[in-house]
């Protein structure tokens, strides 16, 4: 359907969106990330200036759960910038399970020496203005962010994604056979790169290794790749 097309997306959606909720956004972190426009559809895939994203959660539900720890760092011109990585654990409210510390390592102690949501927040749009957004699996962050942005501010502005599990999915889509969803996990498609392991389950290892991932897969096919080829 022609509302699905990236470009009328783009159009009607993603720099609209933006440039609306631009004049009613309160002074502060969402006005600031808000006034940088988005990269054209048309930005040759090596000139895209992105940040991989990961999240660390204590659940699934972003209205019920809260983020824990966030990490990120730069890609551009096809190079992972480890200079300009970030990681932070949040201090949110209530007492952790023990099943998700299992995953996240991520303590009662650790969590109460983290910073305020509102900081954290403020530093990630800061480095998300005037990028795109790289994460695996795109619903986690999209929807905690979203919902971090309602509790902050008020609103929920637009972020433009690329999602490696998509690139992913998108590629076995097109040989038209079966294939297992386990396939599209993050350590599995490193693997079939022959990327090193990773510590999973941390939110900057995790986003490291998010942006090698998409380095891989462009290598099969980046000649003239844009943009709009890629965002969700």
């Amino acid at each position: 359907m022609l509302n699905h097309h990236p470009l009328t997306r783009w159009l009607f959606g993603y720099e609209a969106q933006r440039k609306r909720m631009l004049k009613r956004a309160p002074e502060g972190p969402l006005r600031d990330f808000l006034s940088v426009p988005f990269p054209p559809l048309y930005t040759p895939l090596n000139c895209i200036p992105i940040l991989a994203v990961d999240f660390e959660t204590t659940g699934l539900d972003a209205v019920q759960d809260k983020l824990l720890s966030v990490g990120c760092v730069e890609l551009n011109h096809n190079q992972i910038k480890l200079g300009s990585s970030y990681h932070q654990i949040i201090n949110a409210k209530g007492s952790l399970k023990a099943n998700n510390v299992t995953i996240h390592q991520i303590t009662d102690d650790q969590k109460d020496q983290g910073q305020p949501l509102a900081e954290v927040i403020e530093q990630l749009l800061k480095r998300l203005a005037g990028k795109v957004m790289l994460v695996h699996f795109a619903r986690i962050e999209r929807q905690f962010l979203r919902q971090a942005c309602l509790e902050l501010y008020g609103m929920a502005p637009p972020f433009p994604i690329i999602d490696t599990l998509v690139v992913a999915k998108r590629r076995l889509d097109k040989r038209d056979v079966a294939y297992d969803p386990s396939e599209l996990r993050l350590l599995a498609l490193r693997e079939k790169y022959d990327l090193p392991e990773h510590y999973a389950h941390n939110a900057l290892n995790d986003a490291i290794a998010t942006a090698e991932l998409l380095l891989a897969q462009l290598s099969e096919r980046s000649k003239g790749l844009s943009l709009q080829q890629l965002i969700l």
